[in-house]
């Protein structure tokens, strides 16, 4: 399957001939994610209660003092608490898993147009949730998805629209500060992506004069503003363009409106794939980890999606090495290894 494809800094129409079929797929995730921001919400149940089952911890890390975020989570267990029961226990038949995806980043979570009438999301972090809903739910299709924006997804926990998200979120410490997280399932970084014949070498000097797009309320924009602010990034780089959603980038890329991307390299992979005439610049510059985000009070909840990962790890027929080898391994390469989150570390809690 192909996607948006189009050089940038040339005209539109230059820049998208030849590339009919892949232009097709950046029309179909833009149309797709205005719908989904244009649709009403389901009213949906907080999923949490006052009291709890289990004790609460807290998880609070002071900014300054977070070195690892990765590991400010709880051990694993299955016991069931209020917040799994609040969720199998809604009212009016929606016993369904609430999660907020990301429905146009290729291979992680999209709507595929070739699926059939439905355009079912697919993609490896739509594999965890189902996973997820299979375990807490006894069915692995017992889920309502919910696509919102990249800066819309701690809101959407914290205002009880989603149980969770599962959208490519990487665990830091400010983002610890407001959302509980679950041990890491995928190991990535920053980097650059550009169009094959720029400049642009990587994240280094040749950025100077560059408009570099992000996601707004990313950790790519987080990154580069502080790396400007330090004097690490050129003063000259233009960071203003900030998009809702990571695909946005692209197309502003496509469209010569900026000259770099900067994202998580499994990400920018993945772009690179829709589109043959952009590539990663360099290497990554962060060491960084995806993990599903839960409400800071869902301590049950957090500790059976640890129990989750654990297990999926483990199950190499139908679990993470199965959903790698199936969505990721021809843009990330068939060695999974740099890609695997090290072995959990857990809060002490007693």
């Amino acid at each position: 399957m192909n996607g948006p494809g189009a050089k940038g800094g040339t005209t539109v129409r230059d820049a998208l001939r030849g590339w009919g079929g892949v232009t097709a797929m950046a029309v179909v995730c833009a149309l797709v994610a205005l719908v989904a921001l244009c649709l009403p919400l389901t009213t949906a149940t907080t999923a949490t209660t006052a009291t709890q089952n289990t004790t609460a911890t807290t998880r609070t890390v002071a900014e300054e003092d977070c070195e690892a975020p990765e590991k400010q989570t709880l051990s694993p267990s299955s016991a069931d608490g209020d917040t799994i029961r609040a969720i199998r226990n809604r009212e009016g038949g929606k016993r369904k898993l609430i999660v907020g995806v990301d429905q146009n980043s290729y291979r992680w979570g999209y709507r595929n147009p070739n699926s059939g009438k439905s355009a079912e999301l697919e993609g490896f972090d739509i594999d965890l949730v189902h996973r997820i809903a299979e375990d807490i739910l006894g069915d692995p299709d017992a889920v309502q998805f919910k696509a919102i924006p990249t800066d819309q997804r701690i809101p959407a926990i914290q205002d009880g629209r989603v149980d969770m998200v599962v959208r490519t979120m990487t665990i830091n410490c400010a983002r610890i500060a407001d959302v509980a997280f679950s041990a890491p399932y995928f190991k990535t970084g920053q980097q650059v992506l550009a169009p094959k014949f720029s400049p642009v070498k990587g994240y280094d000097d040749t950025l100077a004069d560059r408009r570099v797009c992000t996601a707004a309320g990313s950790t790519a924009y987080a990154k580069l503003a502080a790396d400007q602010k330090a004097g690490e990034l050129p003063a000259s780089t233009d960071i203003s363009t900030t998009v809702p959603n990571q695909l946005d980038c692209l197309v502003r890329l496509q469209l010569g409106e900026v000259d770099a991307v900067v994202t998580d390299g499994a990400l920018a992979a993945s772009q690179a794939a829709q589109d043959p005439t952009v590539q990663l610049k360099g290497d990554a510059f962060t060491a960084e980890y995806y993990g599903v985000a839960m409400k800071k009070d869902a301590d049950d909840l957090v500790r059976r999606v640890n129990q989750i990962l654990v297990d999926y790890r483990k199950d190499t027929a139908n679990g993470w090495q199965a959903s790698y080898n199936q969505w990721l391994s021809a843009t990330l390469g068939k060695d999974a290894k740099k890609s695997e989150p090290p072995a959990p570390q857990y809060l002490r809690t007693s």
